[in-house]
């Protein structure tokens, strides 16, 4: 057989014997791509390396200015609003508020929408409440807007209203617990607000000091408040802007337009009602974890109300609420400003959030001071007494018990 003869025959027995093979799987080249596809998250892993994901979140946040305007004061004869923004109040203490504000010398309005009940609780469907707002905000015949209660939904209207059209108008918003949303809303829109009784009070304590010193500043008579020193207090004197309040319903709000705690230099008030320690805790660690206690200057606590006690000291002993945030608070080098008279306990004394406010905590006579325009006047903390209000009340109103 020649040469060209033994390469035919070769490539004969080649052929066969591919045609007769099983078939073999092509290179898994695809297989391998999505293989390496799957395994994508394995190769970005390095996240894993980094659990500061809290830090990184912090560094990526990007502070705003609170710059807040000072609404004018009222005068004898000045309209006055009642809304209901969270939980509804019943018409028969809605009157006898009015009642009230007209003893005192002003108009009293009352919003549509105010006295409707929604699903057992709210003071309407959420646009509802947020309408009665805005009809109150933007009416310049009205000067002032009272909330009649707390209690839960200030967070659901935070989507249905505009830091914009809020900044189109200047006026006092009164109110604490729930109303902490709005005060943050109106703090970071640029307006200055009340953090104090509302109308739900006003016909069993008008002639209370809660009542008539938020109605005195209202009337420009901006108090200097002196404080007994606490055992849990931070010693140290600072400046900043006023902000915080309720922390259940304010740390939720971290991140929205509602958020002041976005603001710098901050002097954060917080106080609270019926909750566990732990509970407390968790709200405190959303701020913290947000860096929120970098951008502070200093902290005052108020009344934490029918807390728990649920947490020991390194003794076994019980430990306060007081003592939980002075732990949380010292290595921040901060004063810390303890035992506050407002919030949800019997005392609640008015705050101007959004206001320029220096603390000055000491172990003689600690300070609270309003770098506000008006008529100042010193109040002596440990001097004033406010009528018992039964425990089971002041929770209902908060919405922790029916």
């Amino acid at each position: 057989m020649g040469l060209i003869g033994l390469i035919g025959l070769i490539s004969l027995i080649g052929l066969f014997s591919c045609e007769n093979k099983q078939p073999v799987d092509p290179p898994k080249t695809d297989t391998v791509t999505v293989v390496d596809t799957v395994f994508v998250p394995d190769t970005i892993r390095v996240t894993d390396t980094v659990p500061q994901v809290d830090t990184l979140f912090v560094d990526t946040v990007v502070p705003v200015t609170l710059n807040c305007v000072c609404p004018p004061y009222l005068g004898s004869g000045d309209t006055v609003a009642i809304i209901s923004p969270s939980y509804y109040t019943p018409m028969t203490t809605i009157n006898s508020a009015c009642n009230v504000l007209r003893n005192w010398g002003f108009v009293p309005v009352v919003a549509p929408n105010v006295g409707k009940v929604v699903d057992g609780k709210y003071g309407g469907t959420p646009e509802e409440r947020a309408s009665d707002f805005l009809w109150a905000w933007n009416d310049p015949s009205i000067k002032a807007i009272i909330c009649s209660r707390g209690g839960y939904g200030s967070i659901q209207l935070i989507d249905l209203l505009s830091l914009d059209e809020l900044k189109e108008q200047s006026k006092w918003l009164v109110g604490y617990s729930d109303i902490s949303t709005f005060h943050g809303l109106l703090n970071r829109a640029g307006v200055m607000s009340i953090h104090g009784t509302m109308a739900t009070f006003f016909p069993s304590g008008s002639t209370g000091v809660n009542c008539t010193m938020m109605r005195d500043l209202l009337l420009g008579q901006v108090p200097q408040y002196v404080l007994p020193v606490h055992g849990q207090n931070i010693y140290g004197t600072a400046s900043g802007i006023l902000v915080g309040g309720n922390v259940c319903t304010f740390a939720p709000n971290v991140g929205t337009i509602a958020d002041a705690t976005l603001g710098q230099d901050l002097i954060l008030f917080v106080e609270e009602v019926g909750e566990s320690m732990h509970n407390i805790d968790r709200q405190l660690r959303i701020l913290q974890l947000n860096g929120v206690f970098d951008r502070c200057k200093g902290v005052i606590l108020g009344e934490f109300a029918n807390c728990g006690t649920d947490f020991t000291d390194e003794n076994g002993n019980t430990m306060s609420v007081e003592k939980m945030i002075h732990r949380m608070i010292a290595p921040y080098g901060i004063p810390l400003l303890c035992g506050f008279p407002a919030g949800h306990g019997n005392t609640n004394l008015p705050l101007v959030m959004g206001a320029p406010v220096t603390i000055n905590v000491n172990g003689l006579s600690p300070t609270v001071t309003f770098d506000i325009p008006g008529n100042r006047y010193v109040v002596n903390t440990s001097r004033i007494a406010a009528p018992e209000r039964p425990l089971n009340e002041r929770l209902r109103l908060a919405g922790k018990i029916e």
